[in-house]
């Protein structure tokens, strides 16, 4: 057994690397210590190197000389929160040099890396733990809980709508890191690619098919209103009603923020450096001015042995950033809203019950329906009373570092093993491709 508190190493400090992992392991001390940090950014790197008393000869530009001296810096395990394109190379070198690996997903962006890391994994009986959050999610987990104690009897279809939210596609996928599919991932990787592994959880096995539909509808030059300019603050005539003018997210709505999303426009936080990197930097770009190509809604399909069918839509004309799911058994059915942490459950039989749930509490117990079946009620998730953490993924990005630092110290596995957290980029594939091709993608074809 390690002793704690262990010593990671961080290759990436953006906003995954330093915000979610990065704070959870200052804020745990006892448990954890940064030893190393590597980021080509000097603002990023010195940033969470110095909240972490990092020395100046463990910043490092490059991963590669960090892994390097991985030995003379006595660490345990890495993170990996680089790039999308950058996560291979580094998780297999790390494993290679016999440290545990926490890779933020997706792991790769192409099917062949993809399979590389599954071949490398299994040839170095690698370490290696995905940025799956979602299965952390007191909310997720209760769901679980539900279906795997039988609550709803035999689970027969899933459904999840990832709700985007118009304001953060604009971010993250019109002006943002993943708008192009050539130097990130389709959005179906890239964003969904949790729902997709959560479903994979459910249904205990990889699907039989896949079929997708999906498209860039709205956020072309085309679209662009009479006399739009470039960038937003070069006059625009439609300043006073467009939904994405930028300046009213990320000066204005944001004006209180100063880590992520608006730490992305860089060091300089104050209205002045947000107005300044607005001007000249990627996200005071006209959302209808080209250079995105991922699609920005889109309906999966896939059906698993036994007879489950789940169904995963996605879009980014949305009024609220969050999930909502509906799952019917043949002994009942749950409805839940992620961020609210609603769970709500009716039990077709009479003699029903509910498994322990140990993450939720009662709201309200009732019946309805002709033959007055129970209809209960729950929330999932913070005690009452306490804050529900939405930038930490609903508790997921704390749950999952608890997990990968306990592994570490003999305190049992992550949740998920590295074969089923990649057959979520692999359905994720196969649904790009049934986009793309426009036919149903049979399980496992080349």
């Amino acid at each position: 057994m390690k002793d704690m508190p262990v010593r990671l190493g961080v290759l990436g400090a953006g906003s995954r690397g330093r915000d979610s992992y990065g704070r959870w392991i200052v804020r745990h001390p006892e448990r954890a210590r940064i030893a190393a940090v590597a980021d080509p950014i000097p603002d990023r790197r010195d940033g969470l190197a110095a909240a972490a008393g990092v020395p100046d000869e463990r910043r490092y530009h490059d991963w590669k000389p960090l892994l390097a001296d991985a030995e003379h810096l006595d660490l345990d395990g890495v993170i990996v929160a680089l790039p999308d394109r950058d996560h291979v190379a580094p998780t297999l070198e790390a494993a290679r040099r016999g440290l545990a690996v926490l890779v933020e997903k997706p792991v790769s962006s192409t099917p062949a890396e993809l399979e590389q890391l599954a071949d490398g994994g299994s040839r170095l009986n690698a370490r290696i733990s995905v940025g799956h959050v979602m299965r952390y999610q007191p909310f997720w987990q209760t769901l679980h809980q539900l279906v795997a104690g039988g609550a709803i009897g035999r689970l027969v279809t899933m459904r999840i709508e990832e709700n985007i939210g118009f304001w953060h596609f604009a971010h993250s996928y019109v002006r943002g890191n993943w708008r192009n599919s050539s130097t990130s991932s389709p959005m179906v990787l890239a964003k969904t690619c949790h729902d997709l592994d959560v479903i994979r959880w459910f249904a205990g096995s990889p699907p039989v098919s896949v079929s997708s539909v999906g498209e860039l509808t709205y956020f072309r030059p085309e679209n662009a209103p009479p006399g739009a300019p470039e960038r937003c603050l070069d006059g625009c005539p439609h300043a006073d009603d467009c939904p994405f003018y930028a300046p009213r997210y990320y000066v204005d709505a944001l004006r209180d923020v100063h880590g992520s999303p608006v730490a992305l426009l860089g060091a300089d936080t104050s209205p002045e450096g947000r107005l300044r990197a607005l001007e000249h930097g990627p996200y005071g770009r006209c959302v209808f001015g080209g250079g995105n190509n991922v699609v920005d809604h889109q309906q999966t399909v896939m059906s698993f042995p036994g007879g489950l069918t789940a169904t995963l839509s996605t879009s980014a004309f949305t009024g609220q950033n969050t999930r909502t799911v509906r799952l019917t058994g043949t002994g009942g059915e749950i409805a839940g809203h992620v961020r609210s942490g609603s769970v709500k459950i009716d039990l077709f039989s009479p003699s029903a019950v509910l498994p322990e749930l140990p993450h939720a509490r009662d709201v309200v117990r009732g019946r309805r329906g002709p033959l007055r079946h129970q209809a209960i009620e729950l929330l999932a998730g913070p005690a009452e009373g306490e804050t529900r953490d939405h930038r930490g993924h609903s508790g997921g990005d704390d749950g999952l570092m608890d997990a990968f630092v306990s592994s570490l110290t003999g305190g049992g596995a992550p949740a998920t093993s590295l074969e089923a957290s990649l057959d979520s980029h692999r359905m994720a594939f196969a649904a790009e491709r049934s986009r793309l091709e426009g036919r149903t993608v049979l399980w496992g074809e080349a």
